[in-house]
């Protein structure tokens, strides 16, 4: 008698299993419909958290010259490609030279190394590069998200390694940073 109630038992599992299931699939559809119903008429969203107006079609980002008193020849072509490549590969929008919905531009303000982690010697054990932008974003759809800011980042390395070893690395890093930062100024509204 325990097994015909042990098979009972198992078939009213397995019904119930599958009722939850359909109502669970029911439920997620209707979660997802009202997701979509919700945004669709309030701009662009995507998993990157950008909320870009749908009537914004273009950016342009201009090339970043370097003022920095430390001068690195290949810091402006890195960090306006790297720019460039973030708004191109997170959003929808088209890479203009100039007169883009939203622009872009600004200047290397600073390329430093300083030392970090002074030991009981007085040397450092780790080195820090520093890389500051000075950024101006225009959005020619709503003016009220106009701004000019400073970022900086940084990358701390062994100070037993030179600099040039590893700056490549630092630089690509740091602009990884920065782009970041910068995106999520212009672009996403939280």
């Amino acid at each position: 008698m325990a097994s015909k109630a042990d098979e009972v038992g198992s078939l009213l599992f397995k019904e119930i299993t599958n009722e939850m299931f359909r109502m669970l699939k029911k439920v997620q559809f209707a979660v997802m419909a009202a997701l979509l119903l919700s945004t669709a008429g309030c701009g662009i969203y995507s998993f990157t958290g950008a909320s870009i107006s749908p009537d914004v079609k273009t950016v342009s980002i201009k090339y970043f010259p370097n003022i920095a008193p430390l001068v690195q020849p290949t810091l402006s072509r890195k960090f306006t490609e790297a720019l460039r490549d973030k708004f191109t590969s997170l959003t929808n929008l088209s890479i203009v030279t100039s007169n883009g919905d939203l622009n872009i531009e600004g200047e290397i303000t600073g390329y430093s190394t300083e030392p970090e982690a002074i030991q009981g010697d007085q040397k450092a054990a780790m080195q820090r590069l520093k890389i500051t932008v000075n950024v101006r974003f225009t959005n020619k759809k709503d003016e009220k998200q106009n701004f000019e800011t400073s970022f900086s980042s940084f990358k701390d390395y062994d100070a037993t390694v030179r600099l040039s070893d590893v700056e490549d690395g630092l630089i690509d890093y740091i602009n990884e940073e920065l782009t970041q930062d910068v995106f999520n100024k212009a672009v996403v509204n939280w």
